[in-house]
This record gives C-alpha cells, structure tokens and sequence, in this order.
C-alpha cells in the first residue's frame, strides 16, 4: 500500500479547492480516503487486463496512457502531466478488465482517487458534484474532439492540437510518442515540424 505524501496530498488540496469547489474543511473531511504515490521513471501503473480501480492524479511528473494492438504496437491514447488525471474510467467504472497500459515516462508523484472518495466529496460538497459532472463532460467533449481529429484532421492540424493543448511537452516526450498519440508515423511528424518551422521563420519581404 503507498504510504501518505503530505506534500503530494497539500498539492491536491489546493486543486480541488481552486477547481473542483471543495473548502479546506471539507477536502479534510475526507482526506483519508486518498493515498500518495510515486512511480520511477518506466514503471507500469495499469496492466492490460487488471482492473482500474483509481483515477492517478498528477502532482509532478507525466503519465502515460495507452492501448496495444495484436501486434504489440502502443498507441497513445493519452499524457497526464501535472494537474491531469490519468485512468480508464470505463474499467474503473463498470469494474471490468482493462484493455489500456498506464506507464510513467518521468519520475512521477501523484494522487490515487477512487470512487469512494469522488462520492464522499459529492456528498459534502454540491459544488464539487456539479464540477465533478462538468469534469466528466469536459472529457466526453475531449474524447470525440480526438476521435473527429483523429478520422479527419491532416497531420498539421492535430499536430497544432497536440502543441495547444499540451505546451510544454514538445520538450519532454520523445518524437515517436509525439507520433504515436497523433496518429501518424515519426517521418510524418518530422516534415509537419519542418514545414511550421520553415513557414514560421520564413523572412518577410
């Protein structure tokens, strides 16, 4: 079982009270209900399938999430730096096995949430059950936006995508996860690069 980071747990303190509507008094509550964990660099938070029994909450650090395909061949579905959530919410949900892989790609702290306590946050904070139900709209609308992305979008717009909407990972994933999570194969991403750089830094006339 991981043992209690009061730093870890502080940090989630202050994102449920800056995002989820939560008080102090009332994160206090129910505090006891979360474990603090850390995993090295490459290690395996979720097999394929196991059960997800926990939503990971990332305080510092990157998570990955993905799917396997016959062949072996990962496909990202997902980053999780800090302040994101990673799990698969369909296996922890109707408690069914797994088809997806959460690994870390850094060092990484982070907060183990399970359906005990999102429920007994509902329960003492309505403002945290309706950011809770937003929350999980806001990843519905995300998911079809990638899917849409996905089927119809050429490369340089989902790579556009990628950049809006995680900033800073360009400089701490590796091209081939870049690729891997876009959809598209590494030799693909590089001439996208190439031609935004060349566009971008194109002297004016």
């Amino acid at each position: 079982m991981p043992t209690m980071d009061q730093e870890t747990i502080e940090r989630f303190s202050d994102h449920m009270q800056r995002t989820g509507g939560l008080t102090a008094e009332e994160f206090e509550q129910i505090a006891h209900l979360l474990r603090s964990v850390r995993f090295t660099k490459g290690a395996v938070v979720l097999e394929p399938g196991s059960v997800c029994n926990h939503a990971f909450h990332v305080t510092h650090g990157l998570l990955r999430v993905a799917a396997l395909d016959r062949d072996g061949n990962e496909h990202i579905v997902q980053f999780a730096p800090e302040g994101w959530y990673a799990s698969d919410r369909s296996s922890m949900y109707f408690q069914e096995p797994s088809r997806l892989r959460i690994d870390a790609i850094e060092d990484t702290a982070a907060v183990m949430v399970g359906q005990d306590f999102v429920d007994a946050a509902c329960a003492v904070s309505p403002k945290f059950a309706k950011s809770n139900t937003t929350l999980l709209h806001n990843h519905i609308r995300h998911m079809q936006d990638r899917i849409a992305l996905l089927l119809g979008a050429r490369a340089e717009e989902r790579y556009q995508k990628f950049i809006a909407m995680y900033p800073d990972l360009t400089l701490r994933v590796p091209q081939r996860m870049i690729a891997s999570y876009l959809g598209i194969t590494p030799e693909s991403l590089s001439r996208v690069r190439r031609d935004l750089a060349e566009r971008n830094f194109r002297p004016r006339v």
